[in-house]
């Protein structure tokens, strides 16, 4: 994690090469670390904003009480001082990525460019991953688009899994992809059904391994620069937690309460239902490929 400054404060821009900026957004939680992170791409006279964060009441960046993100559309300006924005890109629409994409466009004139609109009903615990439905993009990007300015080009990836319209952005001009929800550092990603699939979630990961950038910004949390070394881990990862789900369902039939509780000892009690989401997408997974089946909420293993 050198490149996370234990002083790191919203509202601050850190420099992390020269065509890359980053500004922490103030909504803190224990699904968004230390926050969102804004970035800042492009050196010359115009630049893009990658995930403008969230949006809010008119608060000052640092203020106690700004606890979605109020100022932060500020704090964005200030950083881009006489340079002109050109693009808002979004990599998908939870409310702590996509909602100031809206004021930022209002006070620039810039474009928002990037995923689709999405907006489904979810169960999941995260309040503050809820979907931003006033999300209204003027040119949605595929897998291959790309949006360009002075000295950079970012290109898009598709990634679903986390949800089904991210995407992650490739700075060509430097081989580093922004990689939002869908790899990070600090902690695994959330996948969260009924949009939120695994099978999606695991190709991703495999398309990422086979890819050959140089470093990963996350939305949250510090920057990866053992890229492929990382996404295996991730992948074996997964597939552990797969093999948990099988070996407790070999003990007979399961609610996912009580996998969550013998497989994630010690965890923050405010993440099990988070916890909870990605076992029911692996048991939907394992469903899918008939290793499973559930009746009133409780799981077993099929015989093969």
């Amino acid at each position: 994690m050198s490149d996370w400054p234990d002083t790191i404060r919203a509202g601050e821009v850190e420099v992390l090469e020269p065509a890359v900026r980053r500004l922490l957004a103030p909504n803190p939680s224990p699904y968004t670390f230390t926050g969102t992170q804004t970035w800042i791409v492009g050196a010359g006279r115009d630049v893009a904003v990658i995930d403008p964060g969230p949006a809010g009441s008119g608060l000052s960046v640092g203020d106690p009480k700004d606890a979605f993100g109020a100022g932060h559309v500020d704090a964005i300006l200030r950083a881009l001082g006489d340079q002109q924005l050109i693009a808002i890109l979004c990599t998908h629409t939870h409310r702590d990525h996509s909602p100031a994409a809206a004021p930022l466009k209002a006070a620039t004139g810039a474009p928002i460019i990037g995923c689709e609109p999405l907006v489904i009903a979810d169960d999941g615990p995260r309040a503050d991953a809820a979907f931003d439905p006033d999300y209204a993009p003027d040119r949605v990007l595929v897998d291959g688009d790309v949006v360009r300015g002075d000295g950079w080009t970012l290109e898009a990836v598709a990634t679903p899994g986390h949800t089904s319209n991210h995407l992650c952005y490739a700075l060509r001009e430097t081989r580093a992809l922004f990689t939002g929800d869908h790899v990070m550092q600090w902690s695994t990603s959330v996948v969260s059904p009924p949009d939120g699939n695994m099978a999606q979630y695991m190709a991703s990961l495999e398309r990422l391994y086979t890819r050959d950038d140089r470093i990963f910004y996350p939305a949250h949390g510090p920057a990866i620069t053992k890229t492929k070394q990382y996404v295996r881990g991730m992948l074996g990862h997964r597939k552990s937690r797969e093999a948990q789900i099988l070996r407790e369902l070999a003990k007979g039939a399961r609610a996912i309460e009580t996998m969550v509780a013998v497989m994630y000892k010690g965890l923050d009690p405010r993440l099990t239902g988070a916890a909870g989401r990605s076992v029911l997408a692996h048991l939907i997974d394992l469903e899918r490929r008939g290793k499973v089946a559930a009746k009133d909420d409780i799981w077993q293993a099929l015989d093969q």
